[in-house]
């Protein structure tokens, strides 16, 4: 059942022709198969914007910006502009474990490895993609990373650091198991976009602050 309209919180930003929005964790992007799976981000936008589609998607359970396009030129605009890597993404994970180094590259390619529930790895076969990452805060146990995708691959955060040995909290597809799981959601939001207007050139950004604390000992 599609739950009626958007959370006023959730609109970042609204032009004539753009929806910069703030999905909350545990909302599909766009439905999936079955009833049970008809509510999505996209489905309650075109309760109010019919014709409002989605440029780029993020995973359920992962929090932050989403671009919606509210005239189909900017979405064949917007699409190019990511399929063309020209989209700055910047994401924040809460991992377990502290990493050796403060900063670092991931480039190990990836693998469907399941169809249901889609399951991702690391495979020589695979599609190549590559992650920066930075270390910004730790505790005992745990580290915030400051992540920068720079390839679109499904799953690839995720995956990239269960492969590093630092799973991102609150993953139970690629972490630890539910009973070593200190908190209650996925550990990764989507905090930055930057990019350029594709009509008048001008620089564009949008951030969304993190909605989850780096869990103390």
């Amino acid at each position: 059942m599609i739950k009626p309209g958007l959370e006023p919180a959730w609109i970042v930003h609204h032009g004539h022709d753009l929806l910069v929005l703030n999905k909350p964790s545990g909302l599909l992007c766009q439905p999936g198969l079955g009833p049970h799976l008809a509510d999505s981000l996209i489905s309650r936008v075109q309760l109010q914007w019919p014709q409002a589609q989605l440029v780029h998607r993020l995973d359920r359970d992962t929090s932050g910006l989403i671009l919606v396009a509210l005239t189909p030129e900017l979405h064949r605009a917007l699409s190019q502009l990511f399929a063309q890597r020209q989209v700055e993404k910047r994401y924040i994970a809460d991992v377990h474990g502290l990493p050796q180094e403060r900063e670092g590259l991931i480039e190990l390619p990836i693998a469907k490895r399941q169809h249901r529930p889609p399951l991702y790895g690391t495979d020589a076969a695979g599609k190549a993609c590559s992650t920066r990452w930075r270390c910004i805060a730790q505790t005992s146990h745990c580290a915030r990373l400051e992540l920068q995708p720079l390839s679109g691959r499904s799953h690839q955060l995720r995956v990239h650091l269960q492969a590093i040995g630092h799973p991102i909290l609150g993953d139970l597809l690629y972490g630890l198991p539910h009973q070593l799981q200190p908190v209650a959601r996925l550990h990764l939001h989507a905090t930055a976009l930057n990019w350029v207007q594709p009509f008048s050139g001008e620089p564009l950004g949008f951030e969304a602050p993190v909605p989850f604390a780096l869990p103390s000992p």
